[in-house]
């Protein structure tokens, strides 16, 4: 263990010198340094351009697709035979300028296979103004 026996002839007092206060002061000191360090903001300054151009003065038109519980599909009132029909509806709409807002209307009871496909078919032919309508019925 760590007691020494014996040979009092070699008690030599070893002088050490006491960190602790060293420590004090260098945290202080830390501490101060952090305090007097400025706020960092996170705000990017940027120069954003002005709209100048009026709010446009044509509204879009409204197709409305309807979609009943036994998959009948509706352009605006027209019944839509086949996806060929529907796809050619579709491709005149997306050449329209301005593009129209499309509003599908699916029934409650309608299957969720029908209304993906005419989604499906709507984005890959450019259609981006679509939104479903009448949801808040679904509930």
């Amino acid at each position: 263990m760590g007691m020494n026996v014996g040979n009092s002839a070699s008690d030599d007092v070893m002088v050490e010198m006491n960190t602790t206060p060293l420590i004090d002061v260098m945290l202080v000191l830390i501490v101060m340094l952090i305090i007097t360090l400025p706020i960092q903001t996170h705000a990017v300054k940027m120069d954003m351009p002005i709209n100048s151009s009026p709010p446009p003065t044509v509204l879009p038109t409204i197709i409305s697709i309807d979609v009943d519980f036994d998959g009948t599909m509706r352009w605006d009132g027209t019944v839509v035979r086949d996806g060929e029909m529907l796809k050619n509806y579709m491709l005149h709409a997306a050449k329209m300028d301005p593009m129209p807002e499309i509003h599908l209307k699916p029934h409650k009871l309608a299957k969720y296979d029908i209304v993906a496909k005419v989604l499906a078919t709507a984005q890959r032919l450019g259609l981006t103004n679509i939104g479903i309508i009448g949801n808040e019925k679904l509930e």
